[in-house]
């Protein structure tokens, strides 16, 4: 993806710089002698210490790098019961792939400790690895297989040790057959059969593209011998003049192609022509930038990181076609099994209409009814004309309208900068949460009486129930927007997933369509004078009415710190607490000095701003997620299950477990997430849940997106999600899962779990 996009204020560029995107950086053209064989990357060794430890260890040349998570061993042969491997504590690392992890440099040296059988010589054990050379490729997942040689047991015969370290045989998806020299001493290792250096990323894959007629092209991949290209990783995204968008049609059979920690995946070798439908939206020429995202490995040999293409194609004039039957699903990013899957395959006036009715069940979600509530009953108490009336709605509209088409427009505009980041993604930021919580709070005392700043944009409480300016309706619909960004309505999830993959002029489209629904009640209320009389009659109720609502306000600034707490712990919560204090005196003294010396305002306005100065050291703190890795770095058992019964995700753990033929229930959820919540609190903490589990002998997996996470991220990427909540259901005989709508009930849980355990 492009490049182009700079943040221009620290709160974007700091949202830049947490989110790591799989595949944010096009592998670079490799010299012939950069790059070193596997076996000379990582020279290993493995000698018995004693008959009851094995010591396995990797000479690790420089620039390379070995993943602990990757590193494993277990015994095939004799008789040794092994206990889990003992590895040291690794280099803190931060991962485009897999996230927080930890790796080795230089050296490494793991312990297998068990017991041995008093009759056991040798034992064959099977070393499992992976590791990156800082050039930027990583090489694929590594195996092999080495015998060793166990002192004799202290009742054995008096004959010399053997030496302790036999041949290595490659295993799984290894860069070369390395064979064993036992000719006296310690035995040599010999790499024979190598794949050779892997040819830069421009040889190894060529591509073109052709029209083929007015509406259809052909990209052809033409791919070097002893190389092989994933198919499911390959993705079409278009840019055009007139708003043209694109679709995979049928691919050519593929080879299968058994990954050992990936399971079963569709390749191709050689040359595969791959045939893409174009949708026109207008009638005329049309230039076409085809951007092409794919994924490759050398055979026996490294993986290139992801790699992107660019196509210029000049499309001859030609009458629109979008209505047509085959227009229907497609999109300007397309994944064979991702957008498409995730949008449902709906099509323009499907997405608009989808997000129209979600911005409007938006208006029912606890943090913005208080919010349209008392701006309904401001505009009904207030006697102002029908003119009046409609300007204010008007206003409010435009507040919601542009909020939303801005958020949208930030959102899109990182992602084409090359950051994975989808709706909601500035709730990730700890410092927004802070800020967010400080607001309402500040709403909270508004309403309250604490203060009053009279008319225009900065009187929140009186901008929500008076009669206040353009300024102040405006500013209402920002609010709401800003507390209703969170939540994901039903109908949202496909909307979303097809604006993320238009065009921007089509998703901007979209986002107007959200705000559209969600200003809908208060326009309907401006518009027809009928609604505004069916409302209650102003008087003294209203004031009350206005103190009562500010509760809710105060409760969405607790439910904003509990999630701070859950992205940077007890810190960060004192630090926002401590801020609130100072703001509310803040704004307490603005209010005794109203009618004073300015200097006395402009003392109260400083102290309200050292509260908003807290912000800044809750951003710095270290994650939640980075302590409890710390706290849990001296231990390598596997996770246990949480409460709820379900176990962390992981990409390894879920490949893992679709290779043992389980079904998996998968769910990526987030704290700040009200959807989401309400799906766990109504259907996934149930009993009925947990035997509809236990009857599909399913795995519940989850995700935690409630911080940034690279690995989450790319995973809801792979199915075309643009956040939250995201469930899908793996079936035991492998195969594509079935994903979910945002919206869960029983019902449609317990029918994928039972169609998952058939298949």
């Amino acid at each position: 993806m492009s490049r182009f996009f700079a943040p221009t204020i620290r709160l974007l560029r700091n949202a830049a710089l947490a989110s790591l995107l799989l595949g944010g950086t096009a592998a670079q053209a490799i010299d012939q002698d950069d790059l070193l064989p596997v076996d000379e990357a990582f020279a290993l060794s493995a000698e018995a210490t004693t008959r009851d430890a094995v010591e396995v260890r990797f000479a690790i040349a420089e620039g390379y790098y070995l993943y602990r998570h990757r590193t494993a061993v277990e015994v095939l042969e004799g008789g040794f019961k092994a206990n889990p491997l003992q590895l040291p504590d690794g280099q803190k690392h931060t991962d485009e792939f897999f996230g927080e992890v930890e790796t080795y440099r230089d050296s490494l040296v793991a312990t297998l400790t068990g017991a041995a059988a008093d009759d056991t010589t040798t034992l064959r054990l099977r070393v499992k690895y992976q590791g990156c050379a800082d050039l930027g490729i990583c090489y694929p997942p590594q195996a092999r297989e080495v015998t060793v040689a166990l002192p004799p047991a202290p009742a054995g015969d008096a004959s010399a040790a053997l030496a302790p370290v036999a041949g290595l045989l490659s295993g799984g998806r290894s860069s070369g057959l390395l064979s064993t020299s036992t000719a006296g001493g310690d035995a040599g290792l010999t790499a024979t059969g190598s794949a050779g250096l892997p040819l830069p990323d421009t040889e190894a894959y060529r591509l073109e593209a052709v029209t083929d007629g007015p509406d259809r092209i052909v990209v052809r991949f033409t791919i070097a011998p002893g190389y092989y290209l994933y198919r499911d990783k390959t993705t079409f995204a278009a840019q055009s003049e007139r708003g043209a968008v694109v679709r995979p049609g049928e691919w050519p059979a593929a080879r299968t192609h058994s990954d050992e920690y990936f399971g079963e995946q569709a390749v191709y070798y050689d040359e595969v022509l791959v045939p893409i439908e174009v949708v026109r939206t207008q009638s005329g020429a049309d230039m076409l930038r085809l951007t092409v995202g794919f994924m490759g490995c050398q055979e026996n040999g490294v993986c290139y990181p992801p790699l992107k293409r660019e196509l210029a194609i000049e499309l001859a004039d030609s009458p629109a076609n979008a209505d047509s039957p085959s227009a229907e699903g497609a999109s300007s990013d397309t994944a064979s099994s991702g957008a498409n899957r995730a949008s449902g395959g709906i099509g323009l006036f499907a997405a608009l209409g989808l997000a129209l009715l979600g911005g409007l069940i938006l208006n029912l979600m606890p943090c913005v009814l208080p919010i349209l509530s008392l701006k309904a009953l401001g505009l009904a108490g207030s006697g102002e004309s029908a003119e009046k009336a409609r300007s204010h709605a008007l206003w409010y509209t435009a507040g919601v309208v542009l909020s939303f088409a801005a958020l949208g427009g930030i959102a899109l505009a990182l992602r084409e900068a090359g950051l994975a980041l989808g709706w909601g993604f500035q709730l990730q930021q700890p410092a927004v949460v802070g800020g967010l919580a400080l607001l309402m709070f500040a709403v909270g005392l508004s309403l309250s009486g604490v203060f009053n700043l009279g008319g225009g944009l900065a009187n929140v409480g009186g901008a929500l129930t008076q009669k206040s300016g353009p300024a102040g309706d405006f500013f209402t619909g920002v609010l709401a927007v800003v507390v209703a960004a969170p939540c994901t309505a039903p109908f949202m999830g496909a909307a979303l997933a097809y604006a993320f993959a238009a065009s921007p002029i089509v998703a901007i489209g979209v986002f107007v369509a959200l705000g559209l629904g969600l200003a809908l009640p208060f326009l309907a209320i401006g518009f027809v004078p009928g609604l505004a009389q069916r409302l209650p009659k102003p008087g003294a109720w209203m004031d009350t009415l206005k103190q009562v609502l500010a509760f809710p306000m105060y409760l969405t600034a607790v439910w904003l710190v509990w999630v701070l707490a859950k992205q940077r712990g007890a810190d960060a919560v004192g630090w926002v607490l401590g801020g609130a204090v100072l703001l509310a005196l803040g704004l307490w003294a603005w209010e005794q000095a109203r009618f004073k010396s300015a200097t006395m305002r402009a003392f109260a306005i400083g102290i309200a701003a050292l509260g908003v100065v807290a912000l800044w050291p809750v951003q710095q703190l270290p994650s939640a997620r980075e302590a409890a890795a710390g706290a849990d770095a001296t231990t390598s058992a596997p996770s246990q299950p949480a409460a709820d019964g379900s176990v962390p995700y992981s990409a390894e753990g879920l490949a893992a477990l679709r290779a043992e033929g389980r079904v998996v229930f998968v769910n990526m959820t987030a704290d700040w997430c009200v959807s989401c919540k309400a799906n766990e609190r109504a259907v996934l903490s149930t009993d009925a849940f947990a035997a509809a589990r236990e009857g599909a002998n399913a795995v519940y997996m989850k995700g935690d997106w409630t911080d940034v996470d690279a690995a989450i991220t790319a995973y809801l990427q792979q199915y075309g999600a643009v956040g939250v909540p995201f469930y899908a259901v793996y079936p035991a005989g492998g195969g594509e899962p079935e994903i979910l709508p945002n919206l869960l009930t029983t019902g449609i849980v317990e029918s994928a779990l039972t169609k998952a355990a058939a298949k």
